[in-house]
């Protein structure tokens, strides 16, 4: 059993955050408790910031992190896991010299003021995965996405997709359409004028179109959502303020400027060609993720998000990486309903008053009307400005129920991932990685989906200590 040291004064969730993960190899997995079900077969990965400290400075926000990749892989006889940190060129030369060198969207370069100018943005890797057929991606906000070995996760390198340039950042939420395959994604190419890029893939992640949109100013957009013949953007009142990034004043973070006065611009994205279909503005929010969208039979787009009233939400997010926050920032879930032909909303709803983050569908359903959103959610009573998630839920939009899975005191799940069953389309399972800050130790736990208020089906234990993860993806053998 690890050694539990509890920080002082700190929750217990800083014992992941705080201690640099120790990688592992493939490694058979033992069952703790239950059965693993004959019907997941594939693999699960996650992605997340795991180092956030090298010699004796510690990062500046909890993105600044150097991306590692939980890979878990079912087959018909076991289950086998392994970790690895993404090889980046930033990772291997901070790694080689125990020092931070690069600016990072929460800190400064090494050095004099100029070296922001002359050394790249490190790119982190640390948000989410992209599974292909033949190569796993490591994505990123702000720049080309990082290859990977499926199985092992050996890092092959940057990859270009075919057409990226090193202007052309590949963002870390693209959405796949579930009948065709085919994969659509965007990026920020920051400035003045700031352009947003959108791409389509095909199935393997080749690039096969391009176009690009101006934007007022740069603007941060973490995810777009698909609704079947659109892509659907909210561009919140959030600008960065270009001249102290170009004079080395300070960092991305401490130059985003909340700025509600501008409002949320909404932009409809035509997939046929990737054209801007329309544009309008409405009233100032910010979220970071949708649930899903889709065009409703009299030809509005329907699209759910977690939404907040303001940008504090990254100020808690700075505080993570220092094992102890203060900042309330509330996200709850809320339904906007839009015309897309002028992009005016129509009507907004909130659905849920409860904290949540990570809401999710079935994959086959993205672009299609769904009846579940499975979403991560705070455990009752307690204080959201000084915890992490602490439950997996699912929001059933028929019944407005939500359907919750507390972990317990000090445990703290991922973001849930549906996995359908292999042999029985009926059935599905949620996959979350539990941090247990009680044992310090992480865990894999799968839960059926339709009874989350029951005790998981299946605990894994993992060999050593998965930190708090953003995105994953399943990939089915």
């Amino acid at each position: 059993m690890p050694t539990v040291t509890k920080p002082t004064n700190k929750p217990a969730w800083a014992q992941a955050i705080l201690s640099p993960p120790q990688e592992f190899p493939l490694t058979r997995l033992e069952v703790l408790s239950g059965k693993i079900p004959s019907g997941i077969r594939g693999s699960l990965y996650r992605n997340g910031p795991a180092n956030l400290e090298r010699g004796s400075e510690k990062v500046g926000h909890w993105f600044d992190g150097d991306g590692a990749i939980l890979a878990v892989h079912f087959n018909e006889e076991e289950v086998t896991a392994t970790y690895r940190y993404v090889q980046t060129k930033g990772y291997l030369k901070e790694s080689e010299e125990n020092r931070f060198i690069y600016p990072n969207y929460g800190m400064m370069a090494a050095g004099p003021f100029w070296n922001n100018w002359l050394k790249p943005v490190k790119n982190t890797a640390n948000i989410s995965v992209l599974p292909l057929p033949t190569k796993l991606l490591a994505l990123w906000e702000g720049g080309n996405p990082y290859a990977l070995d499926l199985e092992d996760l050996t890092t092959f390198g940057v990859d270009s997709l075919s057409k990226l340039t090193s202007r052309e950042p590949f963002s870390a939420h693209p959405k796949i359409n579930p009948n065709t395959g085919e994969i659509f994604n965007f990026g920020v190419t920051p400035g003045r004028n700031a352009k947003l890029n959108i791409y389509k893939s095909d199935p393997t992640g080749k690039i096969v179109q391009k176009n690009t949109i101006e934007l007022d100013g740069t603007p941060l957009i973490h995810e777009c959502v698909f609704v079947g013949q659109y892509l659907i953007f909210f561009v919140s009142p959030v600008r960065l303020n270009f001249v102290s990034i170009l004079l080395g004043i300070s960092s991305y973070s401490d130059s985003l400027i909340w700025k509600p006065e501008l409002g949320t611009e909404v932009l409809v994205v035509d997939l046929e060609n990737l054209s801007l279909k329309s544009r309008s503005q409405t009233d100032a929010w910010y979220q970071w993720h949708f649930a899903n969208g889709y065009v409703d039979n009299e030809g509005f787009v329907v699209t759910e998000i977690v939404q907040y009233p303001d940008f504090k939400t990254n100020q808690y997010l700075q505080e993570v990486a220092s094992g102890q926050t203060k900042t309330f920032a509330q996200g709850t879930l809320w339904q906007i309903r839009l015309d897309p032909k002028s992009g005016k909303v129509v009507s907004r709803e909130q659905l849920l008053d409860r904290s949540c983050e990570f809401p999710i569908v079935k994959a086959s359903q993205v672009g299609k009307p769904w009846r579940y959103t499975y979403l991560s959610v705070y455990r009752d009573g307690v204080d959201i400005s000084k915890e992490l998630l602490g439950a997996i839920a699912r929001f059933d939009h028929k019944t407005n129920h939500l359907s919750i899975a507390d972990s317990g005191k000090n445990r703290y799940p991922s973001e849930p991932i549906y996995v359908p069953d292999w042999d029985n389309s009926e059935l599905g399972w949620l996959l979350t990685v539990v941090y247990d800050g009680n044992t310090n130790t992480s865990e894999v736990w799968i839960y059926d989906s339709d009874r989350l208020e029951n005790e998981p089906v299946c605990r894994l234990g993992l060999p050593s200590v998965i930190p708090p993860t953003f995105h994953g993806a399943w990939k089915p053998a």
